[in-house]
C-alpha cells in the first residue's frame, strides 16, 4: 500500500480518536503510520490489568481493534462508521507486568467495502509476540 496512499497521519488520527472516542482516547497513542499499516500503543493502566498484574485479554482485544481501525482510516480518511465485522485473536504469552503494549497492524487487503489485516501485540521493549489478531472491517459506502 505504501505511505503514498496515506490520507491521515499520526497526529490527525490521534485528534480523530480524541473527538470520536473521548471515553477511551487517553488509553491509545497513535505512534506512527507505516508503509503497511500503523503502530499503536496501549498506555497500560490499572484499569487494563487482570489478576497477576498483566494486561487483560479484553484490553489486548481493544488494542488490536483500535490498531486496525486506525490503519484503515489512515488510508481512507475519517470514516467513523467503519466497523469490525470479524476478529480472531490468539493469546500466546503473558504480557510483561507494568509495560505498555505495542500493536503493529498490517493491512492485507483494503477494498471498497471490506478491509482485512493482521495485528501483532508485544510488550514494550520485548521481542516476543504476546497476541496475534486477524480482523475484518466493513467500510461504509461513499455518500
Amino acid at each position: 500500500m505504501g505511505l503514498d496512499h496515506v490520507v491521515m497521519d499520526a497526529p490527525a488520527l490521534q485528534a480523530f480518536l480524541t473527538n470520536v472516542f473521548p471515553q477511551v482516547h487517553r488509553d491509545f497513542v497513535v505512534e506512527e503510520v507505516t508503509d503497511e499499516g500503523a503502530v499503536i500503543r496501549l498506555v497500560a493502566d490499572e484499569k487494563h490489568l487482570r489478576p497477576g498484574g498483566t494486561v487483560s485479554g479484553p484490553a489486548m482485544f481493544g488494542l488490536a481493534d483500535v490498531a486496525m481501525y486506525v490503519a484503515i482510516l489512515s488510508r481512507i480518511g475519517p470514516e467513523a462508521l467503519t466497523v469490525t465485522t470479524n476478529c480472531s485473536i490468539d493469546f500466546m504469552r503473558k504480557p510483561v507486568a507494568g509495560a505498555d503494549l505495542i500493536a503493529e497492524c498490517r493491512l492485507l487487503k483494503l477494498g471498497r467495502v471490506l478491509a482485512v489485516g493482521d495485528v501483532l501485540l508485544r510488550s514494550q521493549g520485548m521481542e516476543g509476540v504476546v497476541a496475534r489478531a486477524g480482523l475484518t472491517y466493513s467500510i461504509p459506502p461513499k455518500r
